[in-house]
This record gives structure tokens, C-alpha cells and sequence, in this order.
């Protein structure tokens, strides 16, 4: 009998070898598959947005009472953000569930949290433009000037550190340098004013702000740098633990989303007016008409993540110096409760793009 133990000791040896080699693999984390808790229905979901028209869908929702009719007695608490490091800190915190955000922010979340976090939708397209002051009308002119970004790490703060060097210049605090100045979106509009900063990389209402209200031209649309014109601005992130616990919740949402979506594309006027309210509400000012039509005019709303374009974002980061290594997007994406929810409508499902498979085109 010990001799025919022996085999099947070696057998597990070699097993344990394997799953040791396995795990050592430098992947994000994928957490365990748990059972939704108390039927898949959560007692309260806290939701992160901005004050931004880039983030109409969640402004719409809120407003309307989209999410609270959809949520039914699940109670709905809700948390506003000026930039995407923000919401990304409250998120794995613990202090949020499910957030609207940028798609920077959303890949540095995925990377920091090591897997604990899922992107679920897609909410804007577009709306991101370069303003800058009047007579600037080449990337050469920008040496020496000070450019505005909302936050060290945000979407268009990566857009325009990778940018700058495919125009021939250089970030940074010397003479011919672009120097890069990281405000929230409100005082950018000061600042620029008070001829402090001479442009941003703004998303909208802020780049239409600074050209309406201040007297920036456009030296740059960045749906210039996609083809088809297509980038996603605002996507929706959840943490994967929550969605693994209440999936009854994440369809709710998702339900309320698509409403909003489908107000704004079926009446842009009464989505305009919709919004200008809740930014009044959130920010103590309404936007003039002419600006929100014009910020309206640059974005699209739509609930595709686009998610074929993150494995360039990821890269994007490495080449703007926010991290050293692209983030590995293996399992970022989960849009089945999505596409559930589309052809509950009769449209058409998203695309992953491998995204949602351990190994996929991000890897």
C-alpha cells in the first residue's frame, strides 16, 4: 500500500506546484463568486456623480427620480465629485457603490483595488475639448504657458500629457515647457479670468464656459484623436463585491440609466432644461442657455463603454507618466446585466471586447 501512495503524493505535489506558479502571475486579483445577499436586493446604494454635463445621465436620473422609482425600497444616497481621484477614493474607501466617472479614473480604480472594481456601462461620449486664449493657434504657441487640467491623473489631464509630446513638447516648469495647472473645474473658469492659466483641457460644461463666458477659442476637440470621433467620457463603475451581493440593485440602476439615456436622445430641450436644473441645485448657478447647448451639441449620451478603446486609455497613462506599466483590463468589463436590460428593451447588446474574460485583448 505505501508504494501506491507514493504516486498520488507526488501527483498532489506537483498539483500545489502548478496552483503556486498559477497565482504568481502578475493579474489582477478576480474575487471569489459569492451569493447575492438578501435576494439581490440591497438596503441602500450610495451613487457618485459630477456636477458636469458630461455626466447627464446620472443628473437626469436623479432629477427625474428615475433611480428611486427603479430603486422601489431600496434608498437611494447620493454623493457629488469634481474630479475623478475623488470619487475613485470614496469608491474603494468603502464610502461608495456605484459611481459615475472618467475613463482614466475608472482604469486606476480597477488597478488599485486589484480587480475589486467592475465597469458596468457606458454613459457619455465626447465633450472634451482644449481652450486656450485668444491668437493661440498652434501647439508650438503653448511653450512657456500654463494649461489647466481638473485633477493630476483625470481623463483629460491624461489626454493632454500624451498630446503634448506628439506635438513636440514637454510638460513641465521651464521656459519652453507647458506647465500644467490641476483645478477644479470652477476655478480653472477664475483663473483663466484673472489671466493666470491660459487654456484647459476641460470636459464640458467648462470648456463651453471658458469660451462662452471668457472668451477662449477651440484649439482643439479631442473627438479630433479618435477615429469615428468616438471616446468614452463617463462610463459607470461599480465595486465587484457589491454587484456579486445585489444584482437586483445593479439591474435597477441600469433600468434607471437607460431612461435617462433615452429621455435626453428622444428630447435634447427638455434634457437640457433637466440638467440645468440639478447643476443649480448641486452647484448654487444654472448655466446660460447658450452654454449648455453648446456643451450639449459636443457629447453623446449612450450606454456603450466604447470598450474596445480601454486597452489604449490603459496605455495612454503609461505614456502621459501616471503609471509605469499599462493596467492589465482582464476582467474590467461586465456588461451582461446591461445587455439584459437592452434587449428587455429590444436594442442592441454592447460589445466587451474581451474585456470580460481572464486573459482578454487588455492583458
Amino acid at each position: 500500500m505505501p508504494r501506491l501512495r507514493a504516486p498520488a503524493l507526488l501527483a498532489a505535489a506537483l498539483v500545489a506546484l502548478l496552483a503556486a506558479t498559477a497565482c504568481s502571475r502578475a493579474e489582477p486579483a478576480q474575487p471569489e463568486a459569492a451569493a447575492p445577499v438578501d435576494g439581490g436586493v440591497a438596503p441602500e446604494v450610495r451613487l457618485g456623480y459630477f456636477p458636469n454635463v458630461t455626466h447627464a445621465p446620472a443628473i437626469i436620473g436623479v432629477e427625474q427620480g428615475f433611480f428611486a422609482q427603479e430603486l422601489g425600497g431600496t434608498t437611494l444616497t447620493t454623493q457629488t465629485f469634481n474630479a475623478g481621484g475623488d470619487a475613485v477614493n470614496a469608491l474603494l474607501g468603502g464610502s461608495l457603490d456605484v459611481t459615475y466617472i472618467g475613463s482614466g479614473p475608472a482604469i486606476n480604480a480597477y488597478a488599485k483595488s486589484e480587480g475589486g472594481v467592475r465597469l458596468i456601462a457606458g454613459a457619455t461620449a465626447g465633450g472634451a475639448q482644449l481652450v486656450v486664449r485668444p491668437g493661440i493657434t498652434s501647439p508650438d504657441q503653448l511653450r512657456g504657458l500654463t494649461i489647466a487640467t481638473p485633477q493630476q491623473g483625470n481623463t483629460q489631464d491624461i489626454a493632454l500629457k500624451k498630446w503634448l509630446p506628439e506635438n513636440g513638447l514637454t510638460a513641465g516648469d521651464g521656459a519652453q515647457d507647458v506647465h500644467i495647472a490641476n483645478l477644479d473645474n470652477p476655478r480653472t473658469l477664475d483663473a483663466f479670468r484673472q489671466g493666470s492659466v491660459d487654456g484647459g483641457w476641460l470636459p464640458e460644461p467648462w470648456s463651453s464656459r471658458l469660451v462662452l463666458d471668457a472668451g477662449a477659442s477651440v484649439l482643439l476637440d479631442e473627438r479630433d484623436l479618435w477615429p469615428g470621433g468616438e471616446f468614452p467620457t463617463t462610463v459607470m463603475i461599480v465595486r465587484a463585491e457589491f454587484l456579486q451581493q445585489y444584482p437586483q440593485t445593479v439591474d435597477a440602476l441600469l433600468r434607471a440609466h437607460l431612461r435617462a439615456i433615452d429621455l435626453a436622445n428622444g428630447d435634447q430641450a427638455q434634457a437640457r432644461t433637466i440638467v440645468n436644473q440639478g447643476l443649480q441645485k448641486l452647484t448654487g448657478n444654472a448655466l446660460a442657455d447658450p452654454v449648455i447647448e453648446r456643451a450639449f451639441q459636443n457629447i453623446t449620451l449612450d450606454p456603450d463603454p466604447l470598450a474596445s478603446t480601454f486597452p489604449q486609455l490603459a496605455q495612454d497613462s503609461v505614456t502621459a507618466g501616471i503609471t509605469e506599466t499599462a493596467t492589465d483590463l482582464s476582467g474590467f468589463v461586465d456588461v451582461t446585466a446591461l445587455n439584459a436590460q437592452l434587449q428587455a428593451a429590444g436594442k442592441p447588446a454592447v460589445d466587451a471586447a474581451g474585456l470580460d474574460q481572464p486573459g482578454g485583448i487588455g492583458s
